[in-house]
């Protein structure tokens, strides 16, 4: 790894290291501070012509080879990503006053990859995700409880297979921000830029 820095960084200052070290001691720490979901993580999606939307996902899986989410391939997300497959994501962990940006493109995980996930998650969860036509219109919730009454009867053990359309994706990072909330404002950035073999550049960033 080569720093930007023409000069040492302050002891206080995020240090240039392996990013995904650094974000796996961040990540630690938020599944001990935060209160609720600290694998939630914003994801930004454009279409083709720019038009831009964001949302909450859940983060499934991380290491060297990139930050894994899931989703129902036919719902609007997944359209955008089809359509435009480079994406950003914001992890913001109050508790700890930080933040998170990564930015890169999307590939898809492995069928076996999405099997598994799939097959460990609560058997409600199974079943709703089967019955969700997510992101299109809905005339009550009534009519989605009554689908997911019906898979219900048919799996009562939950057992039911991954459809078809519901996978996932993994973001390999070609930039990794941290951000560290600090007194008056004066807060800390540092942006790692990936050099597309196996090293990364780093520099601090005016807050």
């Amino acid at each position: 790894m080569h720093d930007s820095e023409q000069t040492a960084a302050s002891a206080d200052a995020i240090p240039h290291a392996d990013p995904f070290a650094i974000f796996e001691n961040w990540f630690a720490q938020a599944r001990v501070s935060e209160p609720n979901d600290p694998n939630a993580m914003a994801l930004a999606t454009a279409t083709p012509d720019g038009h831009p939307s964001v949302r909450m996902v859940l983060l499934k899986g991380h290491g060297p080879d990139g930050f894994v989410f899931y989703t129902n391939l036919h719902s609007r997300k997944g359209g955008e990503l089809q359509a435009n497959p480079h994406v950003a994501l914001l992890f913001h962990w109050k508790s700890l006053r930080r933040q998170i940006r990564i930015e890169g493109p999307i590939t898809p995980v492995t069928e076996a990859e999405a099997d598994a996930y799939f097959a460990s998650r609560h058997p409600e969860s199974r079943l709703g995700s089967a019955a969700s036509d997510q992101s299109r219109p809905l005339p009550d919730r009534q009519t989605y409880l009554d689908r997911v009454d019906e898979l219900r009867a048919q799996y009562p053990e939950g057992d039911i297979g991954r459809p078809a359309h519901w996978s996932g994706y993994r973001v390999t990072p070609s930039a990794i921000e941290f951000w560290q909330d600090r007194d008056f404002r004066l807060h800390e950035r540092r942006r790692f830029v990936s050099d597309g073999q196996v090293g990364w550049t780093s520099t601090l960033l005016y807050p």
